[in-house]
């Protein structure tokens, strides 16, 4: 891991090889783009999309009204997230054209660009261009984050701002002991925005402490512990405008956090506690309860649901990082760099092991770890690379063919699960079609979405009505709010599937499958997301197949 550079290629050919390799990483930024700029409308709600976007109300009313109206501050227990993204998108939602729901998978997917493009001038900056095009490649092709990025309010822009705070924190490492005023900003803003998204964006903290160890060894050997501390207190001083800015941003977006010291305290203790009524959800064909998942909760998603060539790039990765802790020929600024882009992706999940927290929904509480993940892939792609070059110049386009291939499945898996693409699971899982009896998929009820907007049209093009002086009512087995949303004005939901025309079930286990005609069908490779039952005249006693918790 230490020789990654595109030093190794000839002086002559260097220049045209990184010019290549950012062409064709802007090249996939555009594509992402355009593709993104087509299809962010078919992303559905989540269950808690409703409510992310009365919190940005709530936050905006109590700007307006200059700190007077404070319901925001204790909402729900969303007051102990920031509000950045719902803000944001509210306030877009008022200067363009589009309905607000909309607006908000239109403004992820901006907020997943910025994270692509600020993983690839990572890894860039890191490993060179053929590991920043390689960083970017395994990134925009993994589809948990892809997925998430559209319809995650909380988890994907806390992994975008995570990202941009570990671009700081190697640019500082970089330029120890001084960083330059574009450092100390992209340090403060990525603080700001990462800790006043989620509090746990204080694990940066524990990132920086660790990782700069053998920078500050190497000071304290070359200078002395005097002149090592120092030069220590001289960064922090030239750090202080960044984290003052980092600061104001995390008031900015996250309001509560500075009505008192003591409430990021309080946030953390609040979530490092199960703070729901426990309900259960399906790993591994169980049905285990939120709190008692097991240990092995977090290692066995990432193996099943991220791309293939994903794993084994970041495996390579993390074991080269460690094995150049105890290199004399590498760079001390580049052991802190490994190590802390290798803490970045992997200390969240050790920790979730050892305390084992309440854990559910799969793994899109901890996708922050996925950026610095294809890093460290792309990182081991480059060096596979260079040193094929010196060693086995032959082999390298079949390497090249290997990594393609490695990104051609999850790229086939996208294309066929969307627009479910974080309900993903990859080859060694058997992919969904095996995945659907032992793990939940659509947890978020994204299938409502397409479920809805196929029962309009089942209506209009039967030309049915509905009986005179009532809507439609139709009895939902998933989130109500968002399928609401989906369905219009036309129709009313709820529970009660009685006196309902029509039953709207999620495929996951806890909704009944009924003996009652399908109007439509939800299906990705052979597996149901969603159906729609016409239950007119028919009794049907309930909806759940599980007691409700």
């Amino acid at each position: 891991m230490s020789s990654i550079t595109t030093s190794a290629l000839d002086t002559a050919a260097r220049r045209p090889v990184a010019r290549t390799c950012d062409d064709l990483a802007l090249l996939t930024l555009a594509v992402a783009g355009l593709v993104a700029s087509f299809t962010f409308r078919d992303y559905g709600l989540g269950w808690d999309d409703y409510t992310h976007a009365e919190y940005a109300d709530l936050l905006l009313r109590m700007y307006g009204s200059g700190f007077r109206d404070t319901a925001a501050l204790s909402f729900a227990n969303l007051y102990m997230y920031g509000g950045g993204f719902d803000m944001a998108a509210a306030l877009l939602h008022k200067i363009i054209p589009l309905e607000l729901f909309e607006t908000r998978r239109l403004l992820g997917a901006v907020v997943g660009l910025i994270g692509l493009a600020v993983t690839w001038r990572l890894a860039r900056r890191v490993g060179g261009p053929l590991a920043g095009l390689a960083a970017l490649l395994l990134l925009v092709l993994c589809p948990t984050f892809y997925g998430h990025m559209f319809m995650n309010p909380k988890d994907a822009p806390f992994a975008v701002a995570m990202a941009i705070l570990m671009l700081g924190l190697v640019r500082l490492a970089d330029e120890y002991p001084s960083p330059s005023p574009r450092t100390v900003l992209i340090v403060g803003l990525g603080a700001g925005l990462s800790v006043g998204s989620r509090i746990l964006g204080g694990l940066a903290l524990i990132y920086a402490l660790a990782g700069f160890v053998p920078l500050l060894l190497e000071e304290i050997h070359n200078g002395g512990a005097r002149q090592a501390a120092h030069r220590f207190a001289h960064v922090l001083y030239v750090l202080l405008p960044g984290l003052i800015l980092g600061y104001l941003v995390m008031g900015l977006i996250w309001p509560w956090s500075i009505m008192e010291p003591g409430h990021p305290f309080q946030a953390l203790t609040y979530f490092s506690h199960f703070f729901e009524k426990p309900w259960k959800e399906m790993f591994d064909g169980a049905l285990v309860s939120v709190p008692d998942m097991p240990w092995s909760y977090l290692p066995t998603l990432f193996a099943l649901q991220l791309p293939e060539v994903l794993l084994a790039l970041t495996i390579a990765a993390v074991i080269g990082s460690f094995m150049s802790l105890s290199r004399k020929d590498v760079p001390a600024r580049r052991k802190t760099v490994l190590l802390m882009l290798t803490l970045a992706a992997t200390l969240p999940l050790v920790i979730a092991m050892v305390k084992r927290p309440a854990l559910y929904n799969g793994i899109r509480h901890f996708i922050f770890v996925i950026p610095p993940m294809t890093v460290l892939g792309g990182l081991a792609f480059a060096w596979l690379m260079n040193w094929l070059k010196d060693n086995r110049r032959s082999w390298q386009p079949a390497a090249v063919a290997v990594f393609a291939f490695g990104l051609l499945l999850p790229l086939a898996e996208m294309i066929r699960l969307h627009p479910y693409q974080y309900t993903h699971f990859n080859h060694i899982a058997g992919t969904v079609r095996a995945a659907d009896d032992l793990f939940m998929l659509d947890y978020w009820g994204l299938a409502l979405k397409q479920a809805s907007d196929g029962l309009r049209e089942q209506l209009v093009e039967r030309q049915e009505f509905p009986p005179r002086g009532r809507k439609w009512k139709v009895a939902v087995c998933g989130p109500q709010r968002p399928a609401q949303v989906a369905l219009g004005p036309d129709f009313t939901i709820g529970w009660d599937s009685n006196a309902a025309d029509f039953a709207m079930t999620l495929g996951e286990f806890y909704c009944k499958g009924l003996t009652a005609p399908v109007m439509v069908e939800i299906k990705r490779d052979d597996v149901v997301f969603a159906r729609v039952y016409d239950i007119r005249g028919r009794s049907i006693s309930g909806l759940l197949a599980i007691p409700p918790p």
